[in-house]
């Protein structure tokens, strides 16, 4: 973390704060640019005030390749809150507008957001109150969290079913089990960090990847929202039993399911793989009664998290497709989860 006045003078353009440049210090971004700096700080100010909000305290700034993140301390807010800008490159640009849209679609599911900038991929957003990491950190939560989330989630996603081609017509990409196949033909073909005998496996694996897709698609279980990056610090969880979804920046139009592999994961790190079958069920609850056998649903999950890996390869080509950004962490991120594809879901 370092001063912002240390960073291009941004002192200058109000309070000071701290810049978190991550793992990626050399790494530019529009925040660096004097100019288009001060006209999101304009642009956030303009809506501030139609809010009846002004900024009182330092910013908080995170900068990444793939977005700009800043807390704004404001007065006004109930309780004084702060108030989120967030700014993404174009291949994401769609975040803004999927934020606003869902805001319509499952408003008790999401933030609504203060105000949006759909061409320039702006977003500015409440507080959410505290994230689930922070309260299973802090020792009020426990796993029943996870489990009430992804039921909340699951409820979410069955509700998005008839906005699937809309959302799809907000930009957002398209990966469908019928089209999984061409993206993994992409993204194998594009990657430079496989190696000749990882690409050779990889080619081997295509066959079984086309029975998996159609084996998914025959469940039956129609395309929807998919998150993609839903782990704990993905969602707020200001109550117990209430939960609010935001970041959508990775997100995709798909097979729901493959959206538990990264949630399920986030619990297991915490509460060891035991808890899978329970996170499994408790994301299937909302699934069922339609028609579909129980054990074709679970048939389904094992399917759909094996095949997220294509998703989440896919989503890191994305985040690093901007100018400035280093190609290489963006390439060794989408191999290391192609090679997922060899490995044997448990559930």
């Amino acid at each position: 973390m370092r001063r912002v006045a240390d960073i291009g003078g941004c002192d200058d353009d109000g309070p000071a704060g701290t810049v978190d440049r991550g793992r990626f210090p050399d790494a530019r971004t529009p925040w660096d640019d004097a100019d288009r700096r001060a006209e999101a700080l304009e642009w956030v100010t303009g809506h501030l005030a139609a809010h009846g909000l002004r900024e009182s305290g330092p910013r908080e700034v995170r900068l990444r390749p793939w977005s700009v993140l800043v807390r704004f301390s404001v007065a006004g807010a109930p309780g004084d809150r702060p108030v989120w800008f967030k700014a993404v490159p174009p291949a994401a640009a769609f975040e803004a507008s999927l934020a606003a849209a869902l805001a319509d679609w499952v408003p008790d599911h999401v933030l609504a957001p203060l105000a949006v900038d759909a061409e320039r991929g702006w977003c500015l957003l409440p507080d959410g109150g505290p994230l689930l990491r922070q309260v299973l950190d802090g020792g009020a939560g426990t796993l029943a969290d996870w489990e009430d989330a992804l039921r909340g989630y699951a409820v979410m996603q069955r509700a998005l079913v008839p906005y699937a081609e809309k959302v799809t017509g907000l930009g957002v990409p398209s990966a469908r089990p019928d089209e999984l196949p061409g993206l993994f033909d992409t993204l194998t073909a594009e990657n430079e960090a496989l190696t000749r005998e990882e690409r050779v496996a990889l080619e081997g694996l295509r066959p079984r990847l086309v029975e998996w897709c159609e084996e998914l698609a025959a469940v039956g279980v129609a395309a929807s929202l998919d998150h993609a990056d839903l782990h704990d610090g993905q969602l707020f969880r200001p109550a117990p039993g209430r939960f609010a979804y935001f970041d959508w920046g990775d997100a995709l139009v798909g097979h729901p399911f493959s959206s538990l592999l990264v949630p399920a994961r986030s619990a297991e790190d915490r509460f060891g793989p035991r808890v899978l079958p329970r996170l499994r069920d408790a994301y299937l609850e909302p699934w069922t009664g339609d028609g579909v056998a129980a054990g074709d649903l679970r048939r389904a999950v094992s399917l759909a998290w094996r095949l997220a890996a294509l998703g989440r390869a896919a989503s890191w080509g994305r985040m690093f497709a901007v100018p400035g950004a280093p190609a290489a962490p963006g390439a060794a991120e989408t191999a290391r989860w192609l090679r997922e594809l060899h490995t044997e879901p448990p559930l």
